[in-house]
């Protein structure tokens, strides 16, 4: 309770803020790729992971840069592109793995140019079901990420009620929500990750929201979802999402996933994908679902 007191203290400075400065020059937004001030080559101090062998579905990725000036650094993941912020130079933070071969490349830039490391992790853990990974592209903002999960052995094309967020961050049916926790109290905005994992989920269609919270002098940022089915198996399905996410408060639904029993799954992007025609393969709500709306995103809206 205290956290969410905590978290509703930092909505409202963040909403006083934005009405304070909301001046349209002053909305630029800090973005695209970081360059550090240093002008000698940087070098990265790895902790974690040291590489070789693991069997927990989170590995720490952790360390230092010897540039302060480069923060956020840049970690990628079997190809997905995360930034950590940076605390005196410090790093750290858990990321979920995939069955097998996970390399791991932690990178940054300063006036001196690119310099990075890299480490190569092999996972002895069951594929991971389902994974989203929520970031953006600006520092103090906050792009919450949002669940909701079908009922356990519902109706596969009913609309999901279980909701997974900050304040919840477990369901009943085994899915996790992980804090963006790299340092200081409690929830930190700033270009995430947000995490959702479920190592078994149910049958049924999932919406997945991002809720957007600038502060005074950010405009707008850029959203990543980056989503994983069945990792590490032969029926793995990828799908990166990006949406601009611009007015405050407003909730934005990224995508619908539609999980299948015998190892199948479907993903549909409203405003991107083709609207869905075919009722027995996505229900008609799913079709005439509004991608933009207002709303705090705490109560499904």
């Amino acid at each position: 309770m205290k956290a969410i007191a905590c978290r509703s203290c930092l909505l409202l400075i963040l909403i006083f803020n934005f009405a304070f400065v909301a001046n349209a020059a002053s909305m630029a937004r800090q973005s695209g790729k970081i360059v550090g001030d240093g002008k000698t080559p940087g070098k990265f101090t790895i902790s974690e992971p040291r590489g070789g062998w693991t069997v927990n579905r989170m590995v720490e990725v952790s360390g230092s840069v010897s540039d302060l000036s480069v923060n956020p650094v840049t970690i990628n993941i079997n190809g997905d592109r995360y930034l950590m912020k940076t605390f005196g130079g410090k790093f750290k933070r858990k990321f979920p793995v995939i069955q097998g071969k996970n390399t791991i490349l932690i990178q940054g830039t300063n006036k001196a140019g690119a310099f990075k490391e890299s480490r190569i992790v092999f996972a002895q853990v069951p594929p991971v079901q389902f994974m989203a990974v929520l970031t953006s592209d600006t520092d103090g903002v906050y792009t919450d990420l949002h669940v909701y999960e079908p009922a356990i052995d519902g109706d596969p094309l009913a609309e999901p009620k279980a909701h997974i967020y900050w304040a919840d961050t477990s369901s009943a049916s085994g899915g996790k929500f992980y804090l963006n926790e790299q340092g200081g109290d409690f929830d930190q905005p700033g270009y995430g990750p947000y995490l959702y994992t479920h190592a078994s989920p149910p049958a049924g269609i999932y919406r997945i929201d991002a809720n957007y919270w600038p502060s005074g002098d950010k405009g707008h940022t850029v959203g990543t979802l980056n989503l994983v089915l069945f990792g590490g198996s032969p029926n793995e399905i990828r799908r990166r999402v990006q949406q601009p996410l611009v007015m405050p408060g407003e909730t934005v639904t990224l995508a619908f996933v539609k999980i299948q029993k015998g190892g199948a799954a479907s993903i549909y992007v409203p405003g991107v994908d083709t609207v869905p025609r075919d009722e027995k393969v996505w229900p008609k709500w799913v079709a005439e679902a509004k991608a933009r709306r207002k709303g705090h995103g705490d109560g499904g809206e």
